[in-house]
């Protein structure tokens, strides 16, 4: 694949082996990344640093000159931790955004009794800034940002409203996989109150009521390219294909 040598691609994704279990995200998460790698591309990956992910048996360390921001959550300064591994033998760097108010819990939207963490809302823009930012500080300008699943649905809008103008970002585009439902029922319904605290105002009314189904409606909206990553997605919805920018599963 001649078109992947030497771009740099960005893979922000909630779940990656070997750090997760082998969910179908995870693993095409991974794939994705070894094939971009295998064929000459420059790929960084970024994910949550879960509770459940084991430090020492990973080799997790912190990046010292990357952690020490505060991101602004609702009007409250959160501590940004970065840590980082490199997958064996695969010579790809994965970064763990870390804060020890909203990651330390072992599950991505749910507890132990399957309710929702009722700071989801808060972990999602959390880690969408916390992605950015490090990027910034890295100084590393990707051509494509490959978004995996609904716990990225707030970064398109993040990227394209907030940190649009920056020059790190200025050409990059926007892929975004989509995966089986994640969750039922709706997160906090002052979800669209702390975007707007970031004075961001544009498609929030999509997320009135935050649903599943309303954060994918708000991720489609700003994303460049649309990837059904999934045989179980439920039968496509019309979100799915009004946009030009529809790409199937096996394109």
């Amino acid at each position: 694949m001649k078109v992947l040598k030497d771009k740099r691609i960005l893979v922000v994704s909630s779940e990656v082996v070997p750090y997760m279990p082998q969910t179908e995200k995870a693993v095409n998460s991974f794939q994705a990344s070894k094939i971009i790698n295998d064929n000459g591309g420059l790929t960084r990956i970024f994910m949550p640093k879960y509770g459940l992910i084991n430090e020492r048996r990973h080799q997790l360390h912190e990046v010292i000159r990357l952690s020490g921001m505060n991101l602004v959550i609702n009007d409250l300064y959160m501590p940004l931790i970065i840590k980082v591994a490199s997958i064996p033998k695969e010579r790809m760097q994965v970064y763990f955004i870390d804060n020890e108010d909203y990651f330390k819990n072992k599950e991505l939207f749910h507890d132990k009794k399957n309710k929702l963490y009722k700071d989801n809302d808060e972990r999602m823009i959390f880690f969408a800034k916390g992605v950015l930012e490090t990027v910034k500080k890295l100084n590393w300008s990707p051509d494509i940002i490959h978004l995996h699943g609904s716990f990225n649905a707030l970064f398109p809008l993040y990227l394209k409203m907030l940190y649009g103008e920056d020059p790190i970002f200025l050409n990059t585009k926007i892929v975004s996989s989509i995966y089986e439902k994640a969750f039922e029922g709706q997160l906090s319904k002052s979800m669209a109150k702390k975007i707007q605290f970031d004075g961001i105002e544009k498609g929030l009314d999509k997320i009135s009521s935050p649903s599943y189904d309303a954060l994918i409606d708000l991720m489609l909206e700003f994303s460049d390219s649309v990837i059904l990553s999934s045989d179980k997605i439920e039968e496509p919805s019309q979100r799915f294909v009004k946009v030009n920018k529809y790409l199937s599963l096996n394109e």
